[in-house]
């Protein structure tokens, strides 16, 4: 997708970043603040563009609103590997350029974390996600979206009538989320059978020793040497002989080119925008549920509404409980009532309250 798409709901607003003196490249896109002041993401990465960071937006709008959050969605983008030299330089330059977009408060994303957020703070006072020591909520530390994708998880299965306990997952992205994910799972007594990242897929059907796996990626760029399992090429995961597989990395990761190999027959979208609306179509025609990105993976959006509230991590997690564990059986209640897919039965609900919210405070945007 190389265009905008613009509809009844926005984006709102596009801004394009560029700064001479330290090469930054970046851009903030708002979606819709029908419903309040919008959150989402500084995403950091060399591939990282207009398109989608506009997508994700989207779905930072969506997530709000069938969260019950009184926010709307915007994301933001630095065209940057995060693990460069002169990144703090980058960051606090995007801080100071975007400061005028009053309508959005950043928050961490795929390349970004607590420290840049207080890089931030200290240029514009206005994000989220800091550390708990000055008060904030680390959304990666306290595995926020790892913690509601289990809850996601646990009803999603009860739907499916089969038991989360010795359920078989598969995680594409053992980065942040993945390894929150991987954690709360196997509390849940799942069983973890395959994992990746950048470098490759370990697998193992008896079991991966997760807290050990964990434990070495912290230390460990790569997963290959972790002494444990079966080491693969990084896409063999999606083939994985699982019953649950998620996608918690980047977007279109589920397409057209492997959607065939997936034999799972639930999957928990960790990502946002993971799996193309074609694999989508044709997965669901072959049986395979898929949970949507805006109902599966919100724990990490709802923990950080809940800092913008000065609420405690323990009202957070609460928070996340019930409004996943609520959203999920509702939606997937819905697509089978109506026979659609579950993706489309939360859009049906999240627009309803979007557009109520612009009806109320008479907002349209300019090409309506």
């Amino acid at each position: 997708m190389n265009t905008i798409e613009f509809d009844d709901l926005g984006p709102a607003r596009l801004v394009q970043l560029y700064d001479p003196q330290t090469g930054l490249r970046a851009m903030v896109v708002v979606d819709n603040i029908a419903l309040g002041i919008a959150i989402g993401g500084v995403r950091i990465s060399p591939s990282v563009s207009l398109q989608e960071v506009a997508r994700l937006a989207r779905t930072m709008t969506m997530k709000s609103a069938i969260a019950g959050l009184d926010h709307g969605g915007g994301k933001a983008g630095i065209i940057a590997d995060p693990k460069q030299q002169n990144i703090e330089q980058l960051v606090r330059a995007f801080a100071r350029m975007m400061q005028g977009v009053e309508d959005y408060v950043p928050a961490p994303d795929m390349g970004s974390d607590e420290r840049m957020m207080v890089w931030i703070k200290e240029e514009i006072g206005r994000v989220l996600g800091l550390p708990e020591e000055i008060g904030g909520l680390p959304l990666d530390k306290l595995g926020a979206t790892g913690y509601g994708l289990a809850e996601c998880a646990e009803i999603a299965c009860q739907h499916l009538k089969t038991p989360l306990q010795n359920a078989r997952v598969a995680i594409q992205g053992f980065g942040s989320v993945g390894r929150a994910a991987a954690r709360f799972l196997v509390e849940k007594g799942a069983i973890i059978v395959a994992v990746s990242d950048t470098s490759g897929t370990l697998t193992d059907p008896q079991g991966l020793e997760i807290d050990k796996l964990i434990a070495h990626k912290l230390t460990n760029e790569e997963i290959r040497d972790a002494g444990q399992g079966e080491y693969l090429v990084r896409d063999a995961v999606f083939a994985s002989d699982c019953d649950i597989l998620i996608p918690a990395a980047t977007p279109d990761v589920i397409n057209a080119s492997n959607m065939h190999q997936v034999k799972a027959r639930l999957i928990l979208e960790g990502a946002n925008i993971p799996i193309t609306r074609e694999a989508e179509d044709t997965l669901t025609r072959k049986g395979v549920r898929i949970v949507p990105d805006f109902i599966a993976n919100a724990g990490g959006l709802i923990m950080a509404a809940m800092e913008y509230r000065q609420k405690s991590a323990e009202e957070a997690f609460v928070a996340i409980t019930r409004k996943i564990q609520k959203n999920t059986e509702q939606i997937l209640r819905k697509a089978q009532k109506e026979d659609i897919l579950p993706r489309a039965a939360a859009e049906q609900l999240a627009l309803e309250r979007v557009k109520a919210a612009m009806t109320v405070r008479n907002l349209s945007y300019p090409w309506k």
